[in-house]
């Protein structure tokens, strides 16, 4: 069944309300044995890491199982549970400096191959989250503007992500308790621009995105963090 909006489908259908299985099977029609999904979690923060997860399933895999921005808290720990039972798992950390260093886009990338590399099965075909396909990857990838709502696998690896960095935000707020970490996780909040305002970044803080550049040099241009904040992303 053609997808909407894929370059070699002939006609436009809906697409489901939630990710199913679709690309995974189109690319073993093709000749791939081992299908991968791959997305990260963190790009537009102010703080903290870029956290990048590749999944492969063999088999069974979790139900319910979305793209992690419209499911609950308890939701993604419930799945994250399953993900790491039923399929192979592999996790990369993109340091905040790491982030200053390479730039947001190239060290999710950066990511996004080294994911792929960790897995226990090496993948021949990986399904990627968003417009940009990661270089030095092992096999095929295929981008997927909106994947994580779309494939079962880049689903799955959201759900990872996403849990993997905000226990990791969780974390920092600890040692870091003035800027209420455990709260946005490091998303450009209102609570989290007060308390930027107020006691100036931390070693945490993204150095070159714009609104921490601008406290630590007056002036200075640094890279753009989107402007409005998506609360789905921090909850």
């Amino acid at each position: 069944m053609p997808r909407k909006n894929q370059p070699d489908s002939p006609t436009l259908i809906e697409l489901p309300n939630e990710p199913d299985d679709w690309y995974e099977r189109r690319a073993r029609r093709r000749g791939a044995r081992i299908v991968a999904g791959v997305d990260e979690a963190g790009r537009g923060p102010l703080a903290g890491p870029v956290v990048v997860a590749a999944v492969h399933f063999e088999g069974r895999r979790p139900k319910g199982l979305n793209d992690s921005k419209k499911l609950t808290a308890a939701e993604r720990e419930r799945l994250f549970d399953e993900i790491m039972r039923l399929g192979h798992v592999s996790v990369v950390v993109a340091s905040r400096e790491r982030v200053d260093r390479m730039n947001i886009l190239r060290a999710s990338l950066w990511g996004m191959s080294r994911a792929v590399a960790g897995l226990p099965v090496r993948p021949d075909h990986v399904l990627i989250d968003g417009r940009d396909n990661a270089p030095g990857l092992p096999c095929p990838g295929e981008p997927i503007i909106g994947g994580d709502g779309l494939s079962v696998s880049i689903a799955a690896a959201s759900i990872v992500a996403k849990v993997t960095r905000d226990r990791l935000m969780i974390s920092l707020a600890r040692d870091f308790p003035l800027y209420g970490f455990e709260n946005h996780v490091g998303y450009s909040t209102p609570e989290h621009l007060r308390a930027l305002a107020a006691h100036g970044p931390c070693i945490h803080h993204r150095r070159t995105f714009q609104r921490v550049k601008a406290l630590l040099e007056p002036g200075a241009a640094g890279e753009a963090e989107p402007l409005l904040f998506d609360e789905a992303e921090a909850a």
